[in-house]
């Protein structure tokens, strides 16, 4: 099951996935202050949890290699990664269902199975690179560019968005666990996170500022800001948030 594509953008690390699997955003990403890992197919979480504390000291191709030859199920596994030093390396077993296989590019690599085709994974990285605007929204554009080349061939049901910023925890994380359109529900739940919460992390401590942001002045002018350039915009608010 399961297509992702795995992106750097400066310091941030981006990885987005797709599936006809419940809770696809939950299994397949592992990312770290500098590393990512995807594991897919036949998921071996191990491979996320101890790659991606390798790749902090070690070459992608080398913990890869290793991951593979240790694991007896390596039939049935696929994974993609990025070190800390922005090299990447991608697996795709033998035994995956077709189709099945990835690529790798200088800023991202790509990888599925069970897809309609290897123009998936195509499309995918083909927008990836000629998409503009946030992060967040190129990798969103990428993983509809290669849904509309087929995607999936069993269906859609489930999406999920990680991004870090250089620390180890998500600057931004969302899943779609079950949805009939699940990369639609993704691009809804980014456009409500730039609503207030991309605003609030402006105060969230990080490894050069333990105690993070003091006063919340500053968050409570740039929510203040963006509610008022959406408003003159003439753009509704996409939370489904109720107010009591």
């Amino acid at each position: 099951m399961t297509w992702s594509l795995i992106a750097r953008d400066g310091a941030e690390i981006g990885l987005i996935v797709a599936s006809k699997f419940f809770a696809c955003g939950a299994v397949v990403p592992y990312v770290g202050a500098h590393t990512a890992v995807a594991s897919q197919a036949f998921c071996n979480p191990l491979w996320g949890t101890e790659g991606r504390l390798r790749l902090e000291a070690e070459n992608a191709d080398t913990v890869l290699a290793d991951l593979v030859a240790r694991d007896d199920g390596r039939a049935i596994r696929q994974a993609h990664m990025t070190d800390a030093q922005g090299n990447f390396a991608a697996f795709t077993g033998d035994d995956c269902v077709d189709w099945a296989g990835h690529l790798i590019r200088d800023d991202h690599s790509v990888a599925g199975n069970m897809l309609t085709g290897p123009e998936v994974i195509a499309a995918t990285s083909d927008a990836y690179q000629n998409a503009s605007g946030a992060f967040a929204d190129r990798l969103i554009a990428a993983m509809r560019a290669g849904e509309t080349a087929g995607g999936d061939k069993r269906g859609r049901q489930a999406a999920g968005l990680t991004i870090h910023r250089g620390e180890d925890h998500p600057w931004l994380s969302l899943r779609a666990d079950d949805h009939a359109d699940p990369l639609s529900e993704l691009d809804r739940l980014w456009q409500v996170a730039q609503e207030r919460y991309v605003h609030f992390t402006l105060g969230m401590p990080t490894r050069a500022a333990f105690s993070g942001s003091p006063t919340r002045d500053h968050i409570d002018a740039a929510i203040a800001e963006a509610d008022a350039r959406r408003i003159s915009e003439g753009r509704p608010s996409q939370s489904h948030a109720v107010d009591i």
